[in-house]
């Protein structure tokens, strides 16, 4: 496919079109909107970004698919050196499933991200990069110090978190131990979300389900968690949100908490879901985003209570 029409076919286009005659639709084919899926793990590596014996992982299979159904293109890695190339600025939008400090080798023993190619990610996306993040997304960067005891996730830092999370709009504090997984309602506060044409709320799913802190005011909540009936620690709180969206800057975010169970990158209220997020996030779907996080979510700034000590 060309990207762009030479002199000569510009002259060339030029003499046709004054002889009537019909041009090459190939000269002005659009080129395709490209994501780079960045899943750096410095701390836990979820199965579903696991590339095993060189074979593509279940997310890069699962949003390659997405891609072609809506006209995207696809680039995956895992090493944190594209930040400070000048290939990073050809993307429309970058989706992350990654864990921890991701400037530290850490778990999966990728080349990080250098601190200048934090900000060269946090530059572009104020300056209109899309940015989509899945499940572990908010398990990244955390608010430092980040001890074993998870203490300070306990904590709502406000303005004075890590300026990555900031981006994403709130921060993974822990799942339930047990059960790990559940069954639990997600609550639609936006229909009109691409994506979610014909969803009837509630949805019931099974997930290991996040509990969120520190949610930025102008969030646009798209799905809320119903704590209601949930079991363990992390959910004794009121509904909160567990799927938004905002801007940052010119940039398109969005952040969805599901995405931790392989069998749900085959799910159809999922990946809708989730296509539409990054249609969005990519500018080639439209939504409202009225800051509805006081309204859908009253109690979103309970701090669930600690889980005991692992003994």
């Amino acid at each position: 496919m060309k990207q762009s029409v030479s002199r000569r076919q510009f002259v060339q286009a030029t003499a046709l079109a004054g002889a009537g005659l019909a041009l090459p639709k190939e000269w002005f084919a659009a080129k395709k909107k490209s994501v780079l899926i960045f899943t750096k793990s410095s701390g836990f590596e979820h199965e579903v970004i696991k590339v095993i014996n060189g074979r593509p992982s279940i997310l890069e299979q699962a949003v390659k698919t997405l891609g072609e159904q809506h006209g995207f293109e696809i680039t995956a890695t895992k090493d944190g050196r594209v930040f400070d190339s000048p290939d990073f600025h050809r993307y429309s939008a970058v989706l992350f499933f990654t864990t921890l400090d991701l400037t530290k080798t850490g778990t999966d023993g990728n080349p990080p991200m250098s601190p200048a190619g934090k900000q060269a990610l946090l530059d572009a996306i104020h300056g209109g990069l899309g940015f989509v993040g899945v499940h572990a997304a908010a398990d990244t960067f955390h608010t430092e110090p980040d001890p074993e005891d998870l203490s300070n996730r306990y904590i709502a830092h406000g303005e004075n978190e890590d300026p990555y999370l900031r981006m994403l709009g709130g921060e993974f504090i822990l799942h339930g131990r047990t059960p790990r997984l559940q069954a639990a309602n997600l609550i639609v506060k936006d229909p009109k979300f691409p994506g979610l044409e014909g969803v009837t709320s509630p949805v019931s799913f099974t997930e290991e389900w996040y509990s969120l802190k520190d949610f930025v005011p102008d969030i646009h909540v798209i799905l809320a968690l119903d704590t209601q009936g949930m079991k363990g620690e992390p959910y004794q709180r009121a509904p909160y949100p567990a799927t938004w969206a905002r801007m940052h800057g010119k940039g398109r975010v969005f952040y969805t908490a599901m995405g931790d169970r392989p069998e749900n990158w085959s799910n159809a209220f999922f990946l809708n879901l989730l296509g539409g997020g990054i249609r969005w996030s990519i500018g080639d779907a439209k939504a409202s985003l009225t800051k509805n996080l006081a309204q859908a979510t009253p109690g979103y700034a309970e701090i669930p209570p600690k889980l005991p000590a692992k003994t």
